[in-house]
């Protein structure tokens, strides 16, 4: 409740614009005397800003006439204006503007200062009018999510869940998380009409920030009250069978949901952050997977080199890539390949992320002591033919899997470096012999994903041959060049100018030159030079290939790829 200093009740005495017997008849009606006065007509809105402005020497705001700044709403939590009396107006740089009812109360003032860690500049109102002026505002807060909800189907997204969920569902849902349900849903739904690979629900001071990955890029779509944060993240949790009573350590879980007569699995992750937690669903859409290396439209070279190794009696073929670069998809792709009735094919990942008929996948666990190289070795005992381990991360695992892939077996892995050239060296780093990495290794690929344009929008462009050389391109290929970009505002088919995304791929097949090189422990630079001489083509250059065909823009190849110099 808002209190008024007694200050405010002499200034207002003392310069005859209310007398004793008023002030006190308006108080024995409740907490706000100065309200009440206003209602009474006993005192004018223009009077008591004025005198008071002057008095404090803060200057008046007409709330009416000011639309409150989102970024700075952020800066303080509507229980603290509600309980206060306050709204914030603006923010620039480290100062606060923030209406204020009681200029002299200089203990709100220093609390301000303190919960939104930054200098506090007041603006004089009355607190009818900044009552007025935060109801409407938070008000409409939760119009939008009455309207997001409302055009929502119930059929729309139907979960499935475990028989403990549901017991878990029904006994700890009250009539107040409908919404959040429904709004969860709503979530899941607009995600997959847009083809989104993640949701991401991050709390905030004044409202919930959800945002879809579409394409690599987040786009921000909604912004649920922050009232509802606790609701969101506990509906989450009873779908993923997880402890809704903990919230101060990081968990993770998956469920299923069913979208168009397919199944979907979500893969669910938790984190405690400041203002709350924090929720990211990873999408993991089996009916989208294009399972064929023919249908992912890779260079025909990287093609072939691909098929080359994985039709090798045993070897190892690494991809490397940053996360979320479609690696996943490739060794997958790799694996459907190459599986056939006589052929036994044994994934270990972490987590296993598509499930597939015919293939033994095995989860890593470590809470439980199942570590990569752990059931590395147990699979090894189990009569494979090809192996995929989802990624060597440790000496051990690559140990492990350098001796599998040198003792007839044929395996498939990924590893986190910035090409293909560096993976080598990468493995003589981690501690294995050249010898043995020359010896078990097929072919390395570096893999990258790069947003296509929207044939329906792009526009054409043009740039100077100078800096079109500096980028890749061959002085034959200038001539007769059509560069394509993207529109901006973008189209109703598309985000920002792009729709969709492709691979980029960079083989590195190992000839007798290269494993000579990597017995000699030449340096990657070194590695990369001699397999360009020898026909690969990098990142980069399969980039601007498609650049040329009209396919993606240059400034999407030049974000995604490193420069061959």
């Amino acid at each position: 409740m808002v209190r008024i200093s007694g200050k405010i009740r002499r200034l207002l005495v003392d310069a005859g614009l209310v007398t004793d017997e008023d002030w006190a008849a308006a108080k024995a009606k409740g907490a706000q005397p100065v309200a009440t006065l206003l209602q009474q007509g006993l005192l004018t809105e223009a009077k008591l800003l004025e005198t008071l402005g002057i008095a404090a020497s803060i200057p008046p705001i007409d709330l009416s006439r000011v639309k409150p700044d989102p970024v700075a709403l952020e800066c303080l939590t509507q229980e603290v204006c509600l309980q206060n009396g306050v709204l914030p107006i603006a923010k620039n740089g480290h100062i606060l503007t923030v209406a204020i009812a009681d200029p002299f109360d200089v203990l709100l003032l220093d609390d301000l200062k303190q919960l939104s860690r930054l200098h506090v500049r007041p603006v004089l109102s009355h607190p009818g009018a900044i009552k007025q002026a935060t109801d409407a505002i938070y008000d409409q807060g939760a119009q939008q999510v009455n309207d997001l909800l409302g055009r929502m189907g119930a059929a729309d997204v139907e979960v499935n869940v475990d028989a403990e969920a549901e017991i878990v569902d029904a006994s700890s849902v009250s009539a107040d998380d409908a919404p959040a349900v429904k709004l969860i849903n709503l979530m899941m739904l607009q995600a997959l009409k847009e083809r989104a690979s993640d949701i991401h629900i991050e709390p905030g001071e004044t409202a919930v920030r959800v945002r879809l990955r579409v394409d690599g890029a987040l786009h921000e779509v909604m912004r649920p009250p922050s009232t509802m944060l606790a609701a969101l993240i506990s509906r989450l949790k009873i779908m993923s069978s997880l402890d809704i009573a903990e919230r101060f350590t990081p968990q993770d879980g998956k469920f299923q949901i069913r979208y168009e007569n397919r199944k979907i699995d979500l893969r669910l992750s938790i984190l405690p952050v400041v203002g709350g937690e924090k929720a990211v669903m990873r999408i993991l859409d089996t009916g989208s997977m294009a399972l064929k290396l023919d249908t992912l439209g890779y260079e025909p070279k990287a093609q072939s080199d691909i098929k080359t190794a994985i039709n090798a009696a045993y070897g190892m073929l690494l991809l490397t890539g940053p996360t979320g670069s479609g690696k996943s998809t490739t060794l997958y792709s790799c694996v459907k390949e190459v599986a056939t009735p006589d052929i036994n094919v044994v994934t270990v990942e972490d987590p296993v992320e598509y499930r597939m008929d015919g293939i033994n996948q095995v989860p890593v666990n470590p809470k439980r002591g199942l570590t990569f190289a752990g059931a590395l070795r147990s699979i090894l005992r189990q009569d494979p033919d090809v192996v995929l381990v989802g990624e060597i991360r440790d000496q051990e695992t690559a140990d492990i899997a350098v001796k599998a892939a040198l003792t007839g077996h044929l395996v498939l892995s990924t590893l986190h470096t910035n090409d293909a050239a560096t993976t080598v060296t990468r493995l003589m780093d981690m501690g294995i012999d050249p010898f043995m990495v020359s010896s078990s290794l097929l072919c390395v690929g570096a893999q990258r994903l790069a947003r296509k344009l929207c044939v329906h929008c792009r526009v054409k462009i043009e740039l100077p041959t100078p800096e079109l050389l500096s980028v890749g391109f061959f002085e034959s290929e200038i001539a007769g060049l059509d560069l394509w970009g993207p529109t901006p505002a973008g189209c109703p088919r598309c985000k920002e100018g792009y729709k969709g995304r492709f691979a980029i791929l960079e083989t590195l097949p190992l000839t007798q030159e290269l494993k000579r090189l990597i017995v000699e422990r030449r340096s990657a630079q070194d590695i990369k030079n001699v397999a360009i001489r020898e026909g690969m083509l990098t990142l980069r250059r399969v980039g601007l290939l498609n650049v040329s065909r009209g396919k993606t823009s240059l400034e999407e190849v030049l974000r995604t790829t490193l420069d061959d110099k």
